[in-house]
């Protein structure tokens, strides 16, 4: 793989604007009407949220997430997919870059809605 070309410069403001915790996985679900899309249920500590992530393809055993921490970016307005409300979005490694990918994960467990940055 050769690394895509950087981006251009944000200020820290912007990234800023980004809300990203941790939350762990509590349930992985199929989303029927979707052939990519699979129903995630995130606990973030003070409140749980359904959050649609593009990765039924990409995971053979999609029941192998339950119970991970992984990173989520939670203050995206919500999205309505495949008749399912995605209150977020997953924050991935590897998709933007065409190959399989992996769960952002804390190198420890941390409390669930910690904050990243």
């Amino acid at each position: 793989m050769t690394p895509a070309a950087t981006k251009p410069t944000v200020s820290i403001a912007d990234v800023e604007k980004l809300d990203v915790r941790v939350g762990t996985i509590l349930a992985v679900e199929d989303v029927a009407a979707s052939s990519k899309l699979l129903k995630l249920t995130v606990d973030f500590g003070d409140h749980t949220r359904s959050i649609l992530a593009g990765m039924k393809t990409e995971r053979s055993r999609p029941q192998e997430i339950v119970g991970l921490q992984a990173l989520f970016v939670v203050n995206l307005e919500p999205k309505r997919m495949a008749g399912e409300v995605s209150q977020g979005m997953l924050f991935d490694i590897g998709f933007a870059d065409g190959i399989t990918p992996v769960l952002a994960v804390p190198e420890r467990a941390v409390p669930n809605g910690v904050r990243a940055g």
